[in-house]
């Protein structure tokens, strides 16, 4: 359903971008639904529109979502190549509306692989994230039409105005995908500390040692091998499960 006919029904954008929130299972669902509704909204009859969203996240993976394949490709080769028009979409905080791809432009190798896929112009536009945690999180949405010139004016406006209305929904999605992180860390965390602890009482059983012994024990074999004090735990665990055919014992 596009923008328009969503307002002319009673549901505006923004309506549906809070249910989309709510329907989505997780960050990377949201903004794939995201970028197929923001291309439904510029698409024509025999003038279809394909869209990516892009987000770039500090010292973490960038997350893209987009509505077919090779939009999908376009993202990555420009987090590979750290430029191109969604990257400076959002580091200048501007639209960049690149009309042919196929002649000269800031970026004509990705220029030529947008033109290879069917893609003839590409308008980007940054969606602000002003997000008072300071998680400097950006993000663009980025639009690829098949023929040149392929965005209007009136385009621009309503591309421009889908970015606005996305940036309250899509803070929201960011803060729950870091709170199901900070989740998962925690269980993370508590199994590790639980199979350590399980770790430490085999130790000390086959010793009959204090538990300041047995974590001394556990330290220094891990430093021998050289790895983490958790995958030392987990080998002594699985020895003791006898779900491996290592069969580990640490003395004092």
């Amino acid at each position: 359903m596009k923008l328009e006919e969503q307002r002319l029904g009673g549901t505006t954008t923004a309506d549906a971008l809070q249910e989309l929130v709510l329907a989505s299972a997780d960050l990377d669902e949201f903004l794939g639904e995201l970028a197929r509704l923001a291309a439904d909204g510029l698409s024509r009859g025999g003038l279809p529109v394909v869209c990516a969203v892009r987000v770039a996240r500090p010292k973490k993976p960038a997350r893209t979502g987009a509505g077919g394949p090779h939009a999908l490709a376009l993202a990555q080769m420009q987090s590979r190549d750290g430029d191109g028009p969604a990257i400076a979409a959002m580091g200048e905080a501007r639209t960049v509306y690149i009309r042919d791809l196929t002649q000269g432009n800031e970026w004509p190798e990705f220029g030529k692989t947008a033109a290879a896929g069917g893609y003839l112009a590409v308008l980007s536009i940054p969606i602000t994230l002003d997000d008072k945690g300071g998680s400097d999180h950006r993000a663009a949405v980025s639009f690829y039409a098949g023929r040149r010139s392929g965005f209007t004016a009136g385009d621009i406006g309503t591309a421009e105005d889908f970015a606005r209305q996305a940036s309250r929904p899509l803070r929201l999605s960011l803060r729950i995908d870091r709170l199901q992180e900070a989740r998962d860390d925690l269980e993370k965390a508590m199994q590790s500390r639980a199979v350590i602890d399980m770790a430490i009482g085999v130790i000390m059983a086959q010793n009959r040692c204090r538990p300041d012994e047995a974590i001394t024990v556990l330290r220094k074999a891990s430093n021998a091998r050289n790895t983490k004090v958790r995958d030392v735990a987990a080998s002594i665990v699985a020895s003791i499960a006898g779900t491996t055919d290592i069969h580990s014992r640490f003395e004092v």
